[in-house]
């Protein structure tokens, strides 16, 4: 199966559990890889046919902007039902990431996989 992806979304979102993260919006950081056949959008070179990963990164900024979780587990696994809900893929990998969120370290976050429920 082919992979369409997304590397970098950063959306900024209010996310955390301690009371200062509940006054301020932190940046978010979102890479999926996505299980899509393009071989019909290749075909037709309409993109109507693809997966298209501007409406994807449009409808995630949208959701991840106006959420309010405490936990970035639950922001991702609600992101991955987004993506496989409202998109036509098979599977979605999706690494959320809160940079900045450990001091020495680069990134902390979680990355998950999920598979539409036939």
């Amino acid at each position: 199966m082919d992979h369409v992806f997304i590397e970098g979304l950063e959306i900024e979102a209010l996310i955390g559990i301690y009371d200062w993260e509940r006054r301020i919006r932190q940046p978010l950081v979102l890479d999926l890889e996505m299980t899509f056949d393009n071989r019909v959008p290749a075909a037709s070179d309409d993109i109507a046919d693809t997966l298209n990963y501007k409406a994807v990164s449009k409808r995630l900024i949208e959701y991840v902007s106006a959420s309010d979780f405490g936990l970035v587990e639950t922001l991702a696994e609600h992101c991955a039902a987004i993506v496989l809900e409202e998109f036509k893929v098979e599977s979605v990998r999706l690494k959320l990431s809160k940079p900045g969120a450990v001091r020495g370290a680069r990134a902390v976050g979680v990355s998950i996989q999920r598979t539409r429920q036939a």
